[in-house]
């Protein structure tokens, strides 16, 4: 993915989009695969659609992990990778460079 978009885009936060899209794209391929099949062609195409960046965005939401609260305070949610507010608002943000409306 080499759009003027994606080159403004921080080699770190490239790296989370990319880590956290694989993650995504592997769950959805056990729950739809017809829909993981969608997304993954337009990832490789250098975009997702409407809907697979909506379906991105809230899953990103849905699945962090690392809350930053304190055992005492919050839960620790066990997922398949680690994934902070940090990270949720990175994808966010990505999307949004991408023209997709969080």
């Amino acid at each position: 993915m080499n759009s003027k978009r994606e080159q403004q885009t921080r080699p770190e936060d490239r790296a989370t989009v990319e880590r956290l899209v694989a993650a995504w794209l592997e769950e959805t391929e056990r729950h739809d695969r017809t829909a993981a099949h969608e997304a993954r062609a337009g990832w490789e195409r250098g975009g997702l659609s409407e809907r697979a960046a909506q379906d991105l965005a809230t899953w990103v939401t849905a699945r962090v992990t690392d809350t930053g609260f304190t055992e005492d305070e919050g839960p620790y949610v066990a997922g398949p990778v680690r994934i902070t507010p940090s990270d949720k608002e990175t994808v966010h943000g990505w999307l949004r460079n991408q023209g997709h409306r969080v």
